[in-house]
């Protein structure tokens, strides 16, 4: 009997929690040889997530949950769970229902098949908004020639994951998470599945075009110092061009007199240089900002309760007793 865990992070899913219960429910019940685990992570919602979850927990023998003391994002809720779980696979999985249940049997029978993870990928944004969609397509491709992380265009955090995966995750304490790249970087064999987009229809997303930008960013930071030597080269060249146009205005002065650079030129010149001066600070900004928030060594999480056992608990790179 294989036991598996289900992690499922929660942020404002009210509406959807025993929907998705259910819905999963009649999908792992048919599985042999298997004993499913939910662990629920309620990132500090504002609405009766957390109640619900109770409720869940007190009628339900194979329902967990952990509650944050506040809203610390998607990326530790996974953590959390992926640190709580002792199966000897990990599923995770979002609430609302737009990573299918259907595709679980498949997931097992790939783990059963002696992969290591089995994750899912969309094959279309089919509801989303068509500019959306092009910035997610841009960020894939972005991704992969910055950096080493490959990941295929509409990869999910869908997945399942062998035990000692998990733990190598694990193992890796940043606090600004990129979970994606992670589940790349760690290595291991992965077979990928295709699926369907499918529209939400309960309850309404917690990303923001913003908030989906800031992520986007984090994945290419977290992975990368490409950005940094595109710098080095912009310098270079930019050092390279104002010789070449120093040495022009000395041979042109020296043959037709004296040169009266004008005012629009000027202009032109310094507004260039300001703004690559100015996107230089930001970037390396963003660097430094990452090393800061590193050596603080502040935790990952704060779980304030909890009906898992030795959970109510600080998490950073050890355990300390809240």
């Amino acid at each position: 009997m294989n036991k598996i865990d289900i992690i499922v992070p929660c942020y404002n899913e009210q509406d959807v929690l025993t929907t998705y219960y259910n819905e999963t429910q009649k999908v792992v019940s048919r599985i042999d040889g298997c004993e499913f685990r939910y662990i629920f992570i309620d990132d500090g919602s504002k609405d009766d997530t957390l109640i619900i979850l109770k409720g869940m927990a007190a009628t339900y023998d194979n329902v967990r949950y952990i509650s944050f003391s506040r809203n610390f994002g998607k990326e530790a809720g996974m953590y959390a769970g992926l640190s709580a779980s002792d199966g000897d696979y990990v599923i995770v999985m979002d609430a609302d229902l737009q990573h299918p249940p259907a595709l679980i049997p498949r997931m097992v029978e790939s783990i059963r098949n002696g992969h290591d993870c089995c994750a899912a990928y969309r094959t279309s944004r089919k509801g989303e908004r068509r500019i959306r969609s092009f910035f997610s397509q841009q960020f894939y491709k972005f991704n992969n020639k910055l950096t080493d992380v490959k990941m295929p265009y509409g990869a999910v955090d869908f997945r399942i994951m062998s035990r000692k995966m998990v733990d190598s995750i694990i193992s890796i304490s940043e606090r600004q998470r990129f979970s994606k790249g992670i589940f790349s970087w760690v290595g291991f064999d992965t077979e990928w599945i295709p699926y369907e987009n499918v529209e939400r229809t309960i309850g309404t997303t917690k990303w923001s075009f913003k908030g989906l930008m800031r992520y986007a960013m984090d994945g290419i930071f977290s992975f990368s110092v490409v950005p940094l030597k595109i710098l080095s080269v912009m310098g270079f060249v930019i050092f390279a061009i104002a010789i070449i146009y120093a040495i022009f205005i000395l041979i042109r002065t020296l043959v037709a007199g004296i040169d009266a650079p004008g005012y629009a030129s000027t202009l032109i010149i310094l507004l260039f240089l300001g703004g690559i001066i100015e996107l230089s600070i930001g970037i390396v900004g963003e660097y430094i900002a990452r090393i800061f928030t590193e050596i603080k060594h502040r935790p990952i999480y704060i779980a304030k309760e909890s009906n898992l056992p030795d959970c109510n608990t600080v998490k950073s790179d050890e355990k300390i007793t809240g």
